[in-house]
């Protein structure tokens, strides 16, 4: 039963990925790109924001106008979507031990 969770949020993210294409050219003509990381088990696209877009002000008005507008048209099964900063990345092989 989790394979088949995991096997449909990976098609689920191929399909964020491909809805994704049709914004990507505004996005990167603005220097800027976005990356899928994952589509967690909550239904929740978590996207980051490269380039020029990252720490840009305008990047939430990309996010909620321009990202989520799309995807909850062209993947209706997704509950939301969110953006994720490189700050909030775990990087466990970096941690130091005591």
């Amino acid at each position: 039963m989790a394979e088949t969770a995991r096997i449909e949020r990976q098609a689920l993210e191929e399909r964020v990925d491909w809805a994704l294409d049709e914004i990507r050219p505004y996005i990167q003509s603005h220097g800027g790109d976005v990356h899928v990381l994952e589509v967690t088990e909550d239904g929740i696209a978590r996207l980051q924001m490269v380039g020029a877009c990252n720490g840009c002000p305008m990047s939430m008005l990309t996010m909620r106008l321009g990202i989520e507008r799309l995807l909850k048209e062209k993947v209706p099964q997704l509950k939301g979507a969110e953006s994720v900063l490189v700050d909030d990345f775990d990087w466990p092989e970096f941690e130091v031990e005591e």
